[in-house]
Order: C-alpha cells, then structure tokens, then sequence
C-alpha cells in the first residue's frame, strides 16, 4: 500500500510527526468520538456502503478505487480528543477502508505533542 503525506502535516512539518498505528485499536477508541456514528454503528462496526451518507459513500468509493488500482492514498491526520479518545482530523474514510479491508497498520500523521498519548495505539510485532 502506498501513501501520499497529507499536506496538513506536511504545511506545518515542525508540528507533526510520522508513526505506524494499530488500526483496530485506533478504531476502538475513535467509537468514544461524537463523529464516529457517521461511519461505525452503534457496537463499533464499520457500517456497509449503504448506511453511509451520500458524501462519505463518494469518499468510501474514492479510496477503494485508489486502493485496486495500487494507488496511493492519503495518509489520515490523528489527534487526542476531550475525553482522551483518538479523534481523527482527516482521512477517516482511509483509516476505515483499510480496515473494512483487513489491514492492520498505516502510517498517520500525528502533533508532536501527543506521542505520549498515542504510545498505546502504535503497532508492535507481535513478541516486540
């Protein structure tokens, strides 16, 4: 899978930084986000094509295509939320197609300041 960096980080380079997360525990804590139920249901799955709304539909279909055609996608920009849950700036339609697909870890663009939040949500091998 390639990856194109989002030009959010990459506008401000002094204020984000690179790291591989493990998708499905980013998604367990993004279900604590009041944005959430626009792609998850209300026991944490990601809801089919056709319970999206229209919009996330289109960006559903953009990202799928990207990903048969081998192309690069854009990689998801994470942040902390109010109540110490991953809440997700942009890319949630990657992040969540990649999942629906099985991946289990991407790189996301992350502020410096909360590497220290996000130490639980990096991927490790399993025996690291």
């Amino acid at each position: 899978m390639k990856f194109n960096d989002n030009q959010a980080a990459t506008s401000q380079p002094d204020r984000f930084v690179e790291i591989y997360i493990d998708i499905k525990k980013v998604i367990e804590s993004w279900r604590l986000s009041v944005f959430s139920f626009e792609w998850l249901t209300h026991d944490g799955h990601i809801k089919s094509p056709e319970d999206l709304s229209y919009k996330d539909q289109q960006r559903r279909q953009n990202v799928m295509s990207l990903y048969n055609a081998g192309e690069a996608v854009m990689k998801p920009v994470l942040g902390i939320g109010v109540m110490d849950n991953v809440e997700v700036g942009s890319g949630r339609e990657v992040l969540l197609c990649l999942a629906e697909l099985g991946v289990e870890t991407m790189p996301v663009h992350i502020p410096k300041t909360n590497i220290k939040d996000f130490e639980k949500f990096i991927f490790m091998q399993e025996g690291e």
